[in-house]
């Protein structure tokens, strides 16, 4: 591959994305590493009444209870057992801490951002307001997630009561 440069600054063409790639269903999704703050194994949830449907509840972190948001839910797809592969992503948004359930966690990438593109209007059932790009790795496609978008700023609110 080769790379342009500019003098004193990097092009868009050579800058590398370092994400965490996960699955939910039959895709792959990758979100920006320095948005992750820790990886855990499924604990037990807490449920909370009268709270969204997509959040399962929470969870007590090293002293600190944070919410925990089921992805599949919040993506509309069918409920799923907790496996031995279930994982909670750790992520901090909007000065929130926030726990996301994915099937697995796969690994971490370092893929250019010219393997990347504009999502289309629709991708996999998930509308394209929570998808910053689609990656077009060797084999497969990674479809690349904004956390933030994910939950709008009135669920930040429900979540954060």
């Amino acid at each position: 591959m080769t790379e342009k440069k500019n003098v004193g600054s990097r092009t868009q063409s050579d800058e590398v994305l370092q994400l965490v790639s996960f699955t939910i269903g039959q895709e792959e999704f990758g979100v920006d590493i320095l948005k992750v703050q820790e990886i855990n194994r499924m604990v037990d949830i807490t449920r909370v009444p009268n709270a969204p449907a997509f959040v399962s509840g929470v969870i007590n972190l090293r002293g600190k209870v944070i919410p925990i948001v089921d992805l599949r839910q919040r993506f509309g797809l069918s409920r799923k057992d907790n496996d031995k592969n279930t994982r909670i992503i750790v992520v901090e948004l909007s000065a929130r801490v926030i726990g996301f359930v994915v099937d697995a966690v796969k690994e971490v990438l370092r893929i250019p951002r010219s393997v990347t593109e504009p999502p289309p209007p629709m991708v996999a059932g998930i509308g394209s307001e929570y998808i910053t790009a689609v990656g077009k790795l060797e084999d497969r496609l990674l479809i690349l997630l904004d956390l933030e978008r994910v939950l709008s700023g009135e669920e930040h609110a429900q979540i954060a009561a």
